[in-house]
């Protein structure tokens, strides 16, 4: 699934507005999905001329879930999973790529965002081991009661959890390093959080980037904030931080060589911590 807060329309069956950008389907017009409007499509076209090739970080997002996904369900052996604005589904999303390491993997995906919700649903059709809550995650009391969450998953053995490309939809107002916390408080030892963020490096170049696209977002659907890499650090709540620490995502274990990233490819970072 492409993962972000979600953002809802206003007066239209279902709760679906194809007047206003929704941020799960311009993740997935980003990406070249069919399950967007016209308006998810000015918006990605108004990133592109900022960032020539807006769909380089949503790619690199991807490809960081897909990597920290294989090793926790492969390597570390965590069997289930809590996909917290996980987004419309797409290619490789986290039940597959968990699953096919592991066949008894449970994920359980939640999303508020009406588009993600129908499609998500669909996923309980096709597989008795994923989930789909329709729920906001700036109400973790309300979600963690949820049946599917709180008797579909295991609360006395580790969870990996995940908030990719999430939290920079998430307002000062809702105090995001405080939900962080009460997530964080919730999770049995052992488990795992990673998640993926805006950053606002501190070198010139990427500053002033960051600075247009925050501008982008925030004209358009009123999100998408760009904090600085302390801030997201935070977000881990004092959790030990698996090396190589807070990076940008494509720096984190790449599959292949390392390469030189532009200015572009540094504003999304992204990591993953243990609870002990």
């Amino acid at each position: 699934m492409v993962s972000g807060m979600t953002q809802t329309g206003d007066g239209c069956a279902g709760g679906i507005d194809p007047t206003r950008p929704s941020i799960a389907r311009v993740y997935d017009a980003i990406l070249g999905g069919k399950d967007n409007y016209a308006a998810d499509r000015v918006l990605r076209d108004e990133l592109a001329e900022v960032a020539p090739t807006p769909g380089a970080l949503a790619k690199d997002n991807r490809a960081f879930l897909q990597r920290v996904t294989r090793y926790l369900a492969g390597t570390v052996g965590i069997e289930q999973f809590l996909d917290c604005g996980s987004g419309l589904p797409t290619l490789e999303n986290t039940h597959e790529v968990a699953q096919r390491v592991n066949a008894d993997a449970i994920v359980v995906y939640v999303d508020n965002d009406p588009t993600a919700i129908v499609h998500g649903r669909a996923l309980l059709v096709e597989n008795d081991r994923t989930h789909f809550v329709a729920a906001d995650i700036t109400d973790p009391e309300r979600l963690l009661r949820d049946r599917a969450v709180a008797r579909g998953l295991d609360w006395s053995q580790p969870i990996g959890l995940f908030l990719f490309s999430t939290l920079h939809h998430i307002s000062d107002q809702h105090r995001p390093r405080e939900l962080m916390a009460r997530y964080i408080d919730a999770l049995p030892s052992g488990s795992y959080v990673a998640l993926s963020h805006f950053c606002r490096p501190e070198d010139a170049e990427a500053f002033e980037l960051a600075g247009e696209i925050e501008r982008a977002y925030l004209g358009a659907m009123g999100t998408g904030w760009f904090r600085s890499r302390e801030e997201i650090g935070g977000y881990f709540g004092g959790l030990d931080v698996l090396e190589p620490g807070l990076v940008p995502v494509a720096k984190w274990w790449p599959d292949g060589p390392g390469e030189p990233l532009n200015a572009f490819r540094r504003l999304l970072v992204g990591g993953v911590a243990r609870k002990s």
